[in-house]
């Protein structure tokens, strides 16, 4: 949200001529909304995990597994938890292929990547056509990376 927001004020900026408003001299810092969108995601990641708390829901981290006891039960680091209501966030992680497989893929980064960048990427390569893909060559374009979207496409002999 907070990237996409930027990539809008950078839009309207380019716009500004457009409406007889005058604009030299504007400079976007990558540096600036990295360090305000991680202060925001931090601040976000607190109040959720303050307003489960006072829900009085148990947060357990690690790895969990299901057992065979008749009651609804999960055992996370050898501990059994039972309960009449579980919830598993299983969250997720990208796939990255090996070298052997896709040359040069250990090159790239994925969308966690992004938010690692310490500086705004001259060029980009997104690989994709998902909302994440597209959203995130907006991002890039609109802020000034001069970006290509890469989408695979069947062909019909």
């Amino acid at each position: 949200q907070v990237m996409w927001n930027a990539a809008v004020h950078a839009e309207f900026i380019h716009d500004h001529a457009d409406y007889g408003f005058e604009t030299p001299g504007v400079k976007f810092h990558w540096r600036t909304i990295k360090e305000k969108r991680d202060a925001y995601v931090r601040r976000l990641n607190e109040i959720y995990e303050n307003n489960v708390r006072k829900a009085h829901i148990d947060i357990i981290r690690g790895y969990g597994k299901f057992t065979a006891d008749p009651e609804p039960t999960i055992e996370v680091e050898g501990k059994k938890y039972t309960a009449p209501h579980i919830l598993i966030a299983t969250g997720g992680r990208p796939a990255v292929p090996p070298d052997s497989e896709i040359p040069g893929a250990s090159l790239g980064m994925t969308s966690d990547g992004f938010f690692d960048l310490e500086e705004l990427p001259r060029r980009s390569v997104i690989v994709g056509a998902g909302y994440i893909a597209v959203e995130m060559a907006g991002i890039l374009s609109t802020l000034g990376s001069k970006s290509s979207l890469l989408i695979r496409q069947d062909k019909v002999v």
